[in-house]
């Protein structure tokens, strides 16, 4: 066997994201450590260090970026076009940005929503509404609770993740 069988068993995804002052990258550790403790396979990974995300190598997405100036990093626009539609089609995914509670207020843009248009353009199947994790200031702290509700939105996460499997 070329293990492909227990390979189907294991559901594998990877948490990708950008940060400018760690507040992104602390809320995509908590939702692959949560994720990681409802028994699903997750690979961490900033968004720099990932060369061309390969979806043979995983079943599932989450992309998370700081909200500037109402959108996306550039970092992360210029990963969306390295995520090549035919590999990722009908795959899931989630998004989450940090943002300004001023920034949510107005409806001002959002990273996460961005994210989520252009993946949802390349065919993939959004799980969970985004995740907007707010930031007090331009450089944070999070916001107190912020940790704990990415850790709830993981775990939403992960049982759509299970239901999908079955």
């Amino acid at each position: 066997m070329d293990g492909s069988v227990s390979r189907s068993e294991v559901v594998k995804g990877i948490v990708i994201f950008d940060t400018s002052y760690r507040n992104t990258k602390k809320i995509a550790e908590a939702i692959a450590e949560t994720l990681k403790e409802s028994g699903i396979s997750v690979d961490t990974s900033y968004v720099k260090d990932v060369k061309e995300p390969s979806a043979k190598d995983y079943d599932f997405l989450v992309l998370g970026s700081p909200t500037k100036y109402g959108t996306m990093s550039f970092t992360v626009n210029h990963f969306l076009g390295k995520v090549k539609s035919k590999e990722w089609m009908n795959k899931p995914f989630a998004a989450f940005d940090t943002e300004n509670p001023e920034n949510i207020e107005k409806e001002a843009g959002s990273a996460a929503e961005k994210i989520a248009e252009k993946l949802k353009e390349k065919q993939m199947n959004q799980l969970l509404p985004v995740l907007k994790a707010v930031v007090l200031g331009w450089k944070g702290p999070l916001q107190e609770g912020e940790i704990e509700r990415a850790k709830q939105y993981a775990k939403e996460l992960a049982t759509k993740l299970k239901e999908q499997k079955t």
